[in-house]
């Protein structure tokens, strides 16, 4: 039965090591893997009755695991130590170590659909496309600027490939949105959401926000971004979550969305798998995870998360989300009402007819 975004129900809420920060889902399967500000990548499996967190074995990083991505048969960890690290999926052991992938903190890795390639965006600005199986290093994509307009150093912070694998987006600190062809790595479009970004010119000459989630829909037509709205005080995530869904492709902006309930970052952005409505899920010191009517941009549905969360996956169907974020892993259920089954008739002696009574049903 297809997933139902108003039957949205929190069902399992664990403790994690240390905050995760990312993480990614081994297909077909309830296992994720994530990385933690204890320096560690960790495997749990949300289907079995009794688990816990299994770290993976290595030198690892030296810094926060901010993000991983699942690969084929390997995972791509990445993380302020300036490092990638290769995993052996199964034997969670470490296959090579890529020294200063980036010049500085990487802050999100996403593997393409099928799985031959990540890409990874850092504080450097720059965008790197990596092939798994060997770690060569196939392209390096340069149209995020280095500083803020108010000559600061500016952030890269999201990064996802299209279904199809065609496609790759990024964006940054100050709302620039840059849509790639991977295969040829030229760019092919440019977007702006400028209110994402937040600059103080009085008490601290500080900025803060970004867009901090990208997200093609599964046909590949809309692009989806997420952060936070103008915030008042910057030493706080105190504005409203907003997130802007764009026809990128000919740049048209479709809902400019805010929620001043559940306020903060808009950390993570999925559609589902008919485009229809898309999840959103973020926070600030309290966590969100909220459902949106793509066509309308209306709520459908919203629950308080109980934690902030940092990002989350969806299941092939749809119907399970996978989340981890400030101490806390969580899994949400969309799964639509099932009717009762057919109640069973006893069977008569031989020779009498049974009672036919239709099947109850709500």
């Amino acid at each position: 039965m297809a997933a139902d975004p108003k039957q949205l129900k929190l069902v399992k809420n664990v403790g994690s090591q240390g905050i995760a920060f990312g993480l990614d889902r081994v297909p077909e399967t309830d296992r994720i893997v994530y990385g933690s500000s204890d320096f560690q990548v960790y495997e749990y499996d949300f289907g079995a009755e009794k688990s816990e967190s299994k770290g993976f074995e290595g030198e690892g990083h030296r810094s926060y695991v901010t993000t991983v991505a699942v690969a084929g048969q390997l995972v791509v960890s990445g993380s302020y130590d300036r490092r990638l690290v290769w995993w052996d999926i199964e034997t969670r052991k470490q296959v090579r170590v890529t020294e200063s992938a980036h010049a500085k903190r990487i802050r999100r890795v996403a593997a393409s659909p099928d799985g031959r390639l990540v890409a990874s965006v850092s504080d450097d600005m720059d965008v790197k496309v990596w092939e798994v199986e060997s770690g060569e290093l196939k392209a390096t994509l340069k149209e995020h600027k280095p500083m803020t307009p108010h000559n600061y150093p500016s952030m890269l912070y999201a990064v996802s490939f299209s279904k199809d694998g065609k496609w790759l987006a990024t964006a940054d600190k100050v709302g620039h949105i840059v849509v790639w062809d991977v295969s040829t790595g030229k760019t092919l479009k440019t977007l702006e959401a400028p209110i994402m970004y937040t600059w103080d010119p009085r008490q601290r000459r500080h900025s803060i926000g970004g867009i901090r989630s990208i997200a093609f829909s599964h046909d590949g037509k809309l692009l989806a971004v997420g952060g936070i709205g103008k915030i008042g005080n910057i030493d706080h995530l105190g504005g409203p979550s907003r997130i802007e869904l764009f026809e990128w492709q000919t740049g048209k902006t479709l809902h400019q969305i805010e929620d001043s309930k559940h306020k903060g970052l808009v950390e993570q952005i999925a559609f589902g798998p008919d485009g229809s409505w898309f999840i959103a899920a973020g926070g600030d010191h309290n966590g969100f995870l909220s459902i949106y009517e793509t066509g309308s941009g209306k709520l459908i549905k919203q629950d308080k998360a109980p934690m902030h969360v940092h990002q989350f996956v969806v299941n092939e169907v749809h119907d399970t989300v996978y989340a981890v974020g400030h101490h806390r892993l969580a899994t949400w259920e969309l799964k639509a009402k099932d009717a009762k089954p057919a109640e069973k008739t006893p069977e008569k002696p031989a020779g009498k007819k049974a009672d036919e009574k239709p099947a109850k049903a709500t």
